[in-house]
């Protein structure tokens, strides 16, 4: 063993449980804390995944997004908007996925997107993007809960008014139980859940080949001066990315079921990709055929798209209640799994002290108990402040989606930064799986980010209040990362052992 690694080594067991803090932080006025010695003995998750379960957590994380929510992306930028705006976010997303694949298999760890920013740019670019998938995570199955709620009204010619409260209640009190009873429970489940998804998109779409009509694509009339394929010319292109970025949002949760993974240097990569491959292919599916059944103008405000196409040119029929009542089921995958996420991302910035500690503690069944019930209550409260707030001139959905959207994007923005420093600086860090294509890989990534970023300036007023609502979100919680919980970070964590260590190599090898 080399001096370096075995100084390092007695670093790590020094600093493990039990110390006093070190008073002089790791710079920036971090500092970390000793803790009990069964801190993480009380903060230990189920190991159960493999590359199936992780597939099927990476397709439920998203297929809500061909069943509800991409269809706003119509309203955004018209058909031709639309399609463009999709390919874009698939590019990101696909090169993005590629090169998460890389630091997941490096740092297999339940801090995910955190722990890749906490290794490349310290404690406070780990916080900054643990923050931004945070928000993203409880913010969209509040999405998803307001699109559960459409699809059950869509059921009743008059939809009872207790519905639009009562469902996404329903909704966050079931999936938070079967969560709270262990990964290897909710993502087995979830998986069956994921595999129904799929199957009815899929009779969704054999039953809508038939009553193709390309011609309905194009039927939003167009701004003065605009064409029917950009009806809001390349200003509605760029508006209509966060609807597009739906159909993908959350894949890149996959790596916070790292610790849940028996092999994650294999499993993590296959499950990824493939899902990711799956989405593109049912995205495309829904993209295409819904419009071209029911017109781009009609489906450009559903709630519930997917079957007003079909009851656009079947009625009301076997199609029609499969895809209504079954497809539900793709809006409970990602609503399911999209809360085993949040619970992961807060587990492992509590663990760490980042947020508070009581959060991360976990219940027998290995279940991060705190971090699934709290979020819930918030993501609810944001259904109903949006309500309040919202005039009615865009959905509520549509607000919250992007805001789940704007979040997620500055996290990507952070990962391919991290990608792009952990290869400079640290090159002798085992990968076991090394992203095709670097550095252009991860730069198209960043790029497409930072342009999706935009896009609020060109959806109006009401979404931009909902961006300047975010960084309002951001700016309270750097508020007490700067001036508390900074100061009381967890050295024991495996996300801040982890860069503790490399630290002190690096100052041993100078």
């Amino acid at each position: 063993m080399s001096p370096t690694i075995a100084a390092a080594d007695n670093f790590r067991d020094t600093r493990r449980v039990g110390e006093e803090p070190s008073g002089e932080g790791q710079g920036g006025g971090i500092d970390d804390e000793g803790v009990e010695r069964d801190y993480l003995a009380s903060r230990t998750l189920q190991k159960s995944a493999g590359a199936l379960l992780l597939w099927g957590l990476g397709v439920g994380y998203v297929i809500s997004g061909d069943f509800f929510g991409w269809n706003y992306g119509l309203n955004a930028g018209g058909f031709g908007g639309m399609v463009i705006a999709t390919i874009t976010m698939a590019t990101l997303y696909v090169t993005m996925i590629f090169s998460i694949a890389e630091m997941a298999t490096m740092m297999p760890v339940a801090g995910g997107p955190y722990a890749f920013a906490r290794r490349a740019m310290g404690p406070w670019g780990g916080y900054v993007t643990g923050l931004a998938v945070t928000i993203e995570y409880v913010v969209a199955p509040a999405v998803i809960a307001t699109g559960i709620g459409g699809y059950v009204a869509g059921m009743f010619a008059e939809p009872p008014a207790w519905i639009e409260a009562g469902v996404p209640i329903l909704a966050y009190v079931v999936f938070v139980a079967i969560n709270a009873m262990g990964s290897k429970t909710s993502l087995s489940l979830l998986l069956v859940i994921t595999a129904v998804s799929v199957v009815v998109v899929i009779v969704w779409a054999l039953s809508m080949v038939p009553h193709v009509d390309t011609s309905r694509w194009l039927d939003i009339a167009p701004d003065p001066g605009r064409s029917r394929w950009l009806p809001h010319g390349f200003g509605g292109v760029i508006a209509a990315l966060p609807a597009a970025g739906w159909f993908y949002l959350a894949i890149e949760g996959v790596p916070l079921a790292a610790e849940e993974t028996r092999d994650p240097s294999k499993a993590l990569p296959k499950g990824m990709i493939a899902a990711m491959l799956s989405l593109v292919a049912l995205s495309s599916l829904a993209l295409l055929l819904a419009p071209a059944a029911a017109g781009s103008e009609a489906l450009a405000s559903s709630a519930n798209p997917l079957p007003a196409a079909v009851e656009a040119v079947m009625g009301r029929g076997g199609v029609y209640w499969l895809t209504t009542v079954v497809g539900l089921t793709g809006l409970i995958a990602s609503f399911f799994s999209i809360i085993f996420a949040y619970s992961r991302q807060i587990f492992a910035l509590s663990r760490a002290g980042y947020l508070p500690r009581w959060l991360s503690k976990t219940n027998r069944r290995g279940a991060p108990h705190w971090a699934l019930i709290v979020p819930a209550v918030v993501g609810y409260a944001c259904i109903q402040l949006v309500d309040l707030c919202n005039a009615g001139a865009v959905a509520t959905g549509d607000l919250l989606m992007r805001i789940a959207v704007f979040a997620a994007l500055i996290s990507y923005v952070m990962m391919m930064v991290s990608h792009f420093v952990l290869r400079r600086r640290h090159p002798g860090l085992a990968r076991p799986y090394r992203t095709p294509g670097y550095p252009l890989t991860p730069a198209i990534a960043l790029v497409l980010s930072l342009l999706a970023l935009s896009s609020s300036l060109f959806y109006g007023e009401a979404a931009l209040g909902s961006v300047l609502a975010t960084l309002a979100v951001f700016a309270v919680g750097l508020l007490y990362f700067g001036l508390y919980s900074r100061h009381h970070l967890v050295a024991s964590a495996p996300e801040e052992e982890a860069a503790l260590i490399m630290e002190a190599e690096r100052e041993l090898d100078a």
